[in-house]
């Protein structure tokens, strides 16, 4: 029996997919993601490890919400 889907569908089965391993991957301590990114790759946990560290570190500072500005009175 063959099921045929839409491209839209297989697109949306194949973005979940990829969102539960991303979510997967985001939740691993980051030496362990060094660690398993270091499997076959030229560069060692390490270098990965301090890679994870500043990419982290940047996207809080992307996502810090930004500091509201005092309700400006009128004079």
């Amino acid at each position: 029996m063959t099921i045929v889907i839409t491209r839209e569908q297989a697109a949306a089965n194949a973005r979940r997919v990829l969102d539960q391993a991303r979510a997967r991957r985001d939740a691993l301590p980051i030496r362990q993601a060094a660690e398993q990114a270091a499997v076959g790759s030229f560069q060692s946990a390490d270098e990965i490890e301090l890679t994870l560290r500043r990419l982290r570190r940047a996207a809080r500072v992307e996502q810090a919400p930004a500091p509201t500005a005092a309700p400006v009175r009128a004079a």
